[in-house]
């Protein structure tokens, strides 16, 4: 599960017990990468929170199908298989398309976007891989370049916080050895419409 010792659900008490609450799926199902929060539950509140409002929030104007890419993307750059699986299979679920969901992840697997992706699209994944790898080569003129491709503002911003997100979750999976034994793959908040809705299903 992880390599550090982890509070279960049943174990759980007090205010660790309401977050767990929150954030269960079925079953009290609690995903474990924050579950590995559990000796210190304010990280899991904030864990949860950036992640609904950066990924999951309903003023977010780009499709929730290209910010999971974007996941899956920083994920496999990062060699964050728990983050991948998980998110790839939620992006299969929002896609429902399973021949454009195999060619997504092809692509994606050989870091070549361009072989699924073009225009503004595919200028957003070479900013992703870019900020990943790379950061410190992003200059202002990438950012116009992803203007030039059609990207506002507001759109590169929500792009920049969901790459930076997984880069974080990856981070905490990686670093903590986490892995998705009895975990359900693939479930998300679900209720994009109420941010405060942490419910996984």
């Amino acid at each position: 599960m992880t390599w550090i010792t982890t509070i279960s659900y049943d174990a759980a008490e007090g205010e660790l017990r309401k977050l767990y609450d929150r954030i269960k799926g079925p079953d009290n199902n609690v995903d474990n990468i924050m579950m590995a929060h559990s000796l210190r539950p304010h990280t899991m509140e904030g864990h949860m929170a950036i992640y609904k409002y950066v990924l999951h929030h309903p003023r977010n104007e780009l499709p929730k199908t290209y910010l999971e890419t974007i996941g899956v993307y920083v994920s496999l750059l990062n060699e964050c298989r728990y983050c991948v699986d998980h998110h790839f299979a939620g992006l299969m679920r929002l896609l429902g398309d399973t021949k454009r969901g195999a060619e997504i992840r092809a692509a994606l697997d050989a870091r070549n976007p361009s072989a699924a992706f073009e225009g503004r699209d595919l200028a957003g994944l070479q900013y992703v891989e870019k900020l990943t790898m790379n950061p410190t080569s992003i200059t202002t003129t990438t950012i116009e370049g992803l203007r030039n491709a059609g990207f506002d503002d507001g759109e590169i911003l929500e792009i920049n916080q969901v790459a930076a997100y997984f880069s974080y979750a990856n981070r905490t999976v990686l670093g903590l050895g986490i892995n998705t034994e009895g975990d359900i793959i693939g479930l998300s908040p679900g209720d994009s419409s109420d941010p405060d809705n942490w419910s996984h299903a």
